[in-house]
């Protein structure tokens, strides 16, 4: 289970490499049998690699990245080095030559592990012919950095020249940068081999005995000041204790060794401003379970002696809240990513680890459908039982898949899941329209016609099997806020197998068909990575001399000052957010369709001081009335399941228009801004980190954005190539103008 991390949206691995830091061949000069010493490569598409000696910036050597082909996806070159120095700021400097890039970009690219910072130049957009030119990436840095990965990258059709790397930190070379200064904790090297505990015997008692520890364990982390400051590794003391720990054969001698073990970080002195919750406190820190019946006077009063005397500060070692959002930041948690598949120790780590973030620090707690507290004890016979790396990741899947939010998904280290569900998919996109397995759409890729399948056919069985049955074993793997959303995210995979072919049965004009479809590779399929951006090549148009069109998914900067000046004269506006926003315009283009100032949102956040406490602050407004505001009778907005996130949060802010109507269907109920997860095997996952609400406390966590009125697709309309919640809009807006006229006459 290897650390698979790039923000493409795909999977990469990479090597460290062992130089010391004025030996780096960032200019490719070093060579042997055609290949760069220290460079490796990743990525998904064809294309090649080679190493040029007649054309370089510097040097005889650059490195060269072409396609040719019509397959897509993104080669990047790749080059590791060790992050033993100190600063706060690096610097990648490069040259950069390019030839005929399009269908994607260029770039630099640097990432600060583990996941610290990353920048890949999709920004900027570089694409088409242009000579040597010099690019800087800089990026935040601090002494948690592992190792930094950086290189040159193509995304798309094209060739690309790189050369001449320079890493700078503050403003310095690398062999003048900063001496790297190392908490406590992480000069702690005893267990990154294994934590050398075993655990046999899971009887009733023991797994009694192990939750108990697992809370204690995650409640000293997030209090004890002595663990706060950074004085010791967390995750190696949970190893220290628990041989001792287990040895105990009664429940005096248990709260004897966790007596004596608190005790062991020193005293803790009352923090006499240190409130408790407020009455007005949306939620409360749940430690009911501090007087449990089951525990001594003595372990009582040394956790009370620890809340009442808890860390409070913005620098606490572990935890921290994002500046101007307060989501939080789960600060030096090791992901162990040479661990595929973590001893008993670790995997029990892996457990308290998320349990206690979100104990504390998760928004929606109260959301979920079981109780959190229960879940500790029900988890730890899965994970301590877990034979093997894929039961390992099916457990911590599951366990995710408890907080039914549709940012916490297992986002890396799933390696055996995604083995065991193919890396071959249908040249066809499919999805659930009206309960049923749905022929949607096609790829560009002419394997979609020779696919012979239809536009409207219903799938209704894969290999023999019920599609409604496979749905329903798959659900459980499947983490989502609410069932449309596990639907959409179960339809990509439905199509998809270990074999390069599946058969099926589809429903077609009243007829049952049984087929046999070849799978391909992803990078294989041409237009697969773009299915959600070929709708429109521009961000607005429009459809009538009365109507103007806007699509969210790839709208820029200057579309905004554009569109305004192009829809000035027009009656109604369509927004189509079915798709994710490629920037952040709730108040750019909020402002523009509402002139009248208006709450819109509102958001719990959690208390640094006092972890578990989440409370309301006073919300957010939009709409402001200038001469550019939009003058027209009415604004539509369009959603479906695909709207999630940012995506929801926009809705929010254009729903508060008094112009604006909402239609489509329920969108996918994770709001708020993420917070990401690490845990040992180099897993990542993420939560939804604040909570969001309208202004009236009304709900959008796993409830989404209800659209005004519900419309979705038909089976029919999409035989027949209409999109009719577009249609909807269109003939809401002209009844509308229709209304209007009839009044005025």
């Amino acid at each position: 289970m290897k650390i698979h991390t790039l923000t493409l949206g795909l999977l990469s691995l990479f090597m460290s490499i062992g130089f010391s830091q004025n030996e780096h061949n960032l200019d490719f000069e070093d060579l042997e049998n055609d290949e760069a010493n220290g460079w490796n490569q990743f990525g998904d598409g064809s294309h090649k690699i080679s190493f040029d000696n007649q054309n370089s910036q510097n040097g005889k050597i650059s490195g060269v990245i072409e396609n040719s082909s019509d397959s897509e996806g993104f080669k990047a070159l790749a080059y590791t080095i060790p992050a033993d120095f100190g600063g706060k700021r690096i610097k990648l400097t490069g040259y950069l030559k390019t030839e005929n890039v399009e269908g994607g970009y260029a770039g630099l690219w640097l990432r600060v592990d583990p996941n610290i910072a990353f920048d890949n130049m999709a920004s900027q957009q570089i694409k088409g012919t242009n000579d040597w030119t010099k690019y800087e990436i800089e990026l935040k840095f601090n002494s948690r950095a592992t190792q930094i990965v950086l290189g040159g990258l193509l995304v798309g059709k094209g060739k690309i020249w790189v050369d001449n790397f320079e890493v700078t930190i503050d403003g310095k070379p690398l062999e003048k940068a900063p001496e790297k200064e190392l908490a406590k904790a992480q000069k702690d090297k005893e267990f990154n081999e294994g934590s050398k505990v075993s655990i046999a015997n899971l009887d009733y008692d023991t797994i009694t005995d192990l939750e108990l520890l697992g809370r204690i364990w995650g409640f000293l982390k997030y209090h004890h000041p002595a663990i706060a400051t950074g004085n010791y590794n967390w995750d190696f003391e949970l190893f220290r204790i628990l041989p001792e720990y287990l040895s105990a054969t009664s429940i005096a001698q248990r709260d004897g060794i966790l007596v004596t073990w608190i005790e062991k970080y020193g005293e803790v002195k009352p923090c006499n401003s240190c409130k408790a919750p407020s009455e007005s406190a949306f939620l409360k820190p749940d430690l009911k379970w501090l007087n449990r019946e089951d525990v001594s006077v003595a372990l009582k009063q040394a956790l009370k002696t620890i809340y009442d005397g808890r860390y409070k500060g913005e620098d606490h070692y572990y935890i921290g809240t994002y500046p101007g959002v307060g989501n939080p930041e789960f600060k030096n948690e090791e992901q162990y990513s040479d661990m595929s598949y973590p001893d008993d120790g670790f995997r029990l780590l892996a457990l308290y680890r998320y349990w206690n973030m979100i104990q504390y620090y998760f928004p929606y707690k109260h959301l979920m459908d079981k109780d959190w507290n229960t879940t500790l004890a029900e988890y730890i016979p899965e994970f301590i039982n877990a034979s093997d790396e894929l039961e390992y990741e099916i457990a911590t899947l599951q366990l995710i898949g408890d907080l039914k939010d549709t940012h916490a998904n297992l986002w890396d280290g799933n390696d055996k899941i995604q083995e065991q569900r193919g890396e071959y998919f249908a040249p066809v996109h499919v999805r659930f329209i009206e309960n049923q397995l749905v022929v949607d759409d096609f790829y560009v890729d002419e394997k979609s016609k020779t696919s012979e399948l239809e536009i409207g056919d219903i799938i209704t069985h894969i290999n023999g099997k019920a599609v409604a049955y496979i749905v329903e074993e798959l659900s459980p793997y499947y983490p989502a806020s609410n069932q449309p959303t596990r639907l959409r995210d179960i339809s990509f995979d439905l199509l998809r197998s270990k074999q390069n072919s599946i058969d099926i049965t589809l429903q077609r004009d009243g007829q049952n068909i049984e087929k046999s479809i070849d799978l391909f590779q992803r990078e294989a399929i041409k237009g697969y990575y773009r299915w959600y951006k070929k709708r429109t090549e521009r961000s607005f148009n429009k459809i009538s001399e009365g109507i103007g069109y806007i699509t969210l998914q790839n709208i820029t900067e200057d579309d905004i000052e554009n569109l305004k000046e192009e829809f000035k004269d027009t009656k109604g506006l369509i927004i189509d957010i079915r798709n994710y926003p490629s920037i952040f315009v709730p108040f750019r283009l909020g402002n523009f369709t509402n002139s009248n100032r208006s709450d819109f949102v509102k958001f719990t956040r959690v208390n640094p001081d006092n972890p578990g406490e989440f409370n309301f602050d006073k919300g957010l407004k939009v709409g402001i009335k200038r001469g550019w505001s939009y003058k027209g009778q009415k604004v539509v907005v369009l959603v479906n399941e695909l709207s999630q996130s940012q995506a929801e949060y926009t809705a929010m802010a254009f729903r508060a228009g008094d112009k604006t109507t909402v239609i489509g269907s329920t969108t996918a109920g994770a709001d708020g801004n993420v917070s990401t997860i690490y845990l040992p095997g180099g897993m990542r996952t993420m939560i939804s980190g604040i909570g969001v609400y309208y202004p009236d406390g009304t709900e959008t966590q796993r409830i989404g954005i209800v659209p005004d009125i519900e419309i979705k697709p038909t089976i029919k309309g999409i035989k027949n190539g209409k999109d009719e919640v577009l249609e909807k809009a269109i003939m809401l807006i002209n009844n509308d103008i229709k209304n209007t006229k009839k009044l005025k006459d």
